[in-house]
């Protein structure tokens, strides 16, 4: 039986940690940063954890994690 893939778009994109969470960072903050407010921008810093509706899907993208 053939190994399964692992996504490499989540791979780059999440890091599964200790607990079994997974961290990622905000989406928005690439471009077109002119039309957005100084207070969006800086509370799009940082990174957050993966919501539990999403767990499944993600779950599946990286299967040996």
């Amino acid at each position: 039986m053939p190994k399964m893939k692992t996504k490499s778009s989540a791979k780059k994109r999440l890091k599964v940690l200790g607990s079994g969470g997974i961290k990622r960072s905000y989406a928005f903050k690439r471009h077109i940063l002119t039309k957005k407010t100084t207070k969006n921008k800086r509370q799009l810093r940082g990174t957050t954890m993966v919501d539990s509706t999403n767990m499944a899907s993600v779950r599946a993208m990286l299967p040996y994690a």
